[in-house]
């Protein structure tokens, strides 16, 4: 199925297929990065909003920074946090590659002591860090998210650990709790997406 999606999925440039290829080489976890279906559909998803202010927790290598500045506003940016400083070389080089140093600004270092500091409202938030930082994370965006605007986590599935009746795994417990968060949320309405492990995408509710 991966194979025949990939297959009828619009082809990303040239230089995120070299940034696939450089973190399978590179990284202790490819798996990690988005990949060309995912990839494609942030894209899609942020050209439909065209976002003028977006916030990535968890850059890991980029690949999802530059899918989701492809749908900037013509005055937008994106702000992206990865703990990782090992890993700023590669991501500076791919944003360079893709002409988007003036859209995408990394930051290097914890999220949680990195968000406060930000000036949002966010159009869109994608949530990728941690899988156990992930309810603190919405917890500290979601007052700074406007009316309307959206928040995507990554990896909501969890290979299917999260609906199994005696979750053992602590990733897999954190990630139940943050859908059980969400579901029960009222400033939100959401849907999770059973694409690669799962996306969670939750709308912020208009003000009445």
């Amino acid at each position: 199925m991966r194979n025949y999606c990939e297959a009828h999925t619009s082809a990303l440039p040239d230089y995120m297929k070299a940034l696939e290829r450089e973190t399978h080489l590179k990284t202790l976890s490819p798996q990690m990065l988005s990949g060309p279906v995912q990839g494609q559909l942030l894209k899609l998803i942020s050209q439909m909003i065209t976002p003028v202010k977006v916030l990535e927790i968890g850059t890991f290598t980029g690949y999802s920074a530059i899918c989701l500045a492809y749908g900037l506003a013509e005055n937008g940016h994106l702000q992206t946090i990865e703990v990782n400083p090992e890993l700023a070389g590669i991501i500076r080089k791919y944003i360079g590659l893709a002409g988007m140093d003036e859209k995408i600004k990394l930051h290097l270092g914890d999220a949680a002591t990195i968000i406060p500091t930000l000036d949002g409202p966010f159009d869109l938030v994608w949530i990728d860090a941690g899988k156990q930082n992930y309810a603190h994370h919405y917890d500290l965006v979601i007052d700074n998210v406007r009316p309307g605007g959206f928040i995507l986590a990554d990896n909501v599935l969890w290979d299917g650990k999260v609906y199994a009746k005696n979750i053992k795994d602590k990733d897999a417990q954190a990630l139940h709790a943050f859908n059980e968060k969400i579901q029960a949320d009222p400033r939100v309405e959401n849907v999770i997406l059973p694409i690669r492990d799962g996306i969670m995408i939750a709308r912020k509710m208009m003000v009445a």
